[in-house]
């Protein structure tokens, strides 16, 4: 365990603001609520005095900072393979395979990115969540970013609640879709089924969600769309898409099981059958550098599975043309 000094003197600037806020602006490099429940237990001192998170600083009092850096998460480091695309002294983003669990959890206590990410880089477990901001499900591949310094991590939490990270997902859905669109419809924990989310109304738990998505290619009964998220709640697309009634080949949750089209191949039959997990791939992230403001974009190339799949389906429209 690390103790950690600091002095500093309160800026003129924050005259008139709390002393927990005015703390997070001084030392980005910890969490709020780390800092917070150091000037509870008196790890933090304003001219030699405790004083309470919510007390008004006036500016130019002498800050007095000891305290023991204890780490935000328990998981255990592993020695577990990272697909790592680019990395910094302040972020670095991965390319997650199909199968990899991003946090332990129920089920799920070991062999996750989170302890892939804890042996890559020990320091991560200063960092909420291990510096994750955001996840994908674990039979989802594709990018994703994860802060290394808490600076990076306010930032990029910020940056993604205001819509200022692209994401672009391309999925496989049942049906033949004739046009793309947007979904704009709240997403909530599900009525009856507490592993699943759903659309729900503002005014009944659901929260804001939008979806855009274009049609890539079509098939006799299939269609490969993009989509590119707004928002990002939990199983967004794999939710928006069963509600317009195109949920995701495979998608063992929300789907309404297998559609062959008339006189399949056995080839075609067998690659919808053995198609186990959703279809759907976070192939492109982009944004700016949330400390230096460098433009950053990424694409990930399309599993192989997924890659198996459509081929299949362009060889089965290859022999059964779609008529328009």
């Amino acid at each position: 365990m690390t103790t950690v000094r600091h002095e500093a003197t309160v800026p003129v600037a924050a005259a008139g603001r709390r002393f927990d806020q005015s703390l997070a602006e001084m030392f980005p490099e910890y969490s709020r609520s780390r800092l917070t429940g150091w000037i509870k237990e008196g790890k933090v001192l304003l001219d030699g005095a405790r004083v309470a998170p919510r007390h008004l600083v006036r500016g130019g009092e002498q800050v007095a900072l000891e305290a023991e850096l204890e780490a935000e998460v328990d998981a255990q480091p592993e020695d577990i393979a990272l697909d790592i695309r680019y990395e910094d002294d302040d972020l670095m983003v991965i390319d997650k395979p199909v199968g990899l669990v991003v946090h332990p959890g129920a089920g799920n206590p070991a062999g996750t990115l989170l302890n892939a990410l804890l042996h890559h880089s020990p320091a991560l477990a200063e960092l909420p969540r291990g510096g994750i901001v955001h996840r994908l499900d674990k039979d989802t591949a594709g990018l994703m970013v994860v802060a290394k310094r808490m600076a990076a991590h306010t930032a990029l939490v910020a940056m993604l609640a205001r819509h200022d990270v692209h994401r672009q997902y391309e999925a496989v859905v049942l049906g033949t879709m004739v046009a793309g669109g947007t979904v704009d419809q709240p997403i909530g924990r599900h009525q009856h089924d507490r592993l699943k989310q759903g659309v729900r109304d503002v005014e009944d738990g659901g929260k804001e969600a939008v979806t855009h998505y274009r049609v890539r290619e079509r098939f006799r009964a299939h269609s490969v769309i993009q989509c590119n998220l707004e928002t990002g709640r939990t199983h967004q697309i794999r939710v928006h898409m069963a509600h317009l009634g195109h949920p995701l080949v495979g998608d063992q949750l929300y789907g309404n099981g297998l559609r062959l089209p008339r006189g399949a191949s056995q080839e075609l039959i067998d690659a919808l059958r053995g198609f186990r997990r959703q279809a759907l791939h976070a192939e492109k992230l982009a944004f700016e550098h949330p400390i230096t403001g460098d433009y950053l974009e990424f694409d990930s190339p399309r599993p192989a599975d997924q890659e198996a799949l459509i081929e299949a389906l362009r060889a089965d429209t290859a022999l059964h043309p779609i008529e328009d």
